[in-house]
């Protein structure tokens, strides 16, 4: 396996600030594509415990909108941030919209992506709420379909945590 490029890679906040993902060193993540509109939005909310039950050992999510997947996360930054707070009370690290797919995917999805393709081999994204858990060496060592829970991730947190 190949840990991650997070010393090299940054990403910007919904505020706008730009974060070096270098701050993440050391951390079990789950970092995950997130939509407002979609049938899996409800799943902010499996997200949300996640990060409050595990946060204090050293977990977070780290939660990229997209839009490339039935234009189900139409709003910008801020009102998507806002909708993630009042909504489901998020405390995770939210991030500005990207895209995960094609010329413009975001590099880190990229390094997602080859690190563990999806089915048959496959490296692009389906859709909304995939899910990729990294290790706190840096290895991406599972990618979980959008309909996997968060719940269902738990015994797998726990094991790297």
């Amino acid at each position: 396996m190949t840990a991650l490029p997070l010393d090299t890679l940054s990403a910007r906040r919904s505020d706008g600030t730009e974060t070096p993902l270098a701050a993440f060193r050391g951390q079990v993540l789950l970092v995950v594509n997130t939509a407002s509109a979609c049938g899996f939005t409800p799943q902010y909310a499996g997200l949300e415990a996640l990060q409050r039950d595990y946060g204090p050992r050293g977990f977070n999510v780290l939660a990229f909108p997209c839009n490339q997947f039935g234009r189900q996360e139409p709003g910008d930054d801020a009102s998507i941030a806002a909708f993630c707070e009042t909504r489901f009370q998020a405390s995770f690290p939210l991030f500005a919209k990207i895209d995960v797919n094609g010329p413009q995917a975001h590099p880190l999805f990229q390094a997602l992506k080859a690190a563990q393709p999806g089915l048959l081999g496959s490296e692009g994204i389906k859709w909304n709420f995939t899910k990729f858990l990294v290790d706190r060496q840096g290895e991406v060592v599972g990618r979980y379909a959008p309909t996997t829970t968060p719940e269902k991730l738990r015994g797998a947190i726990e094991a790297l945590l």
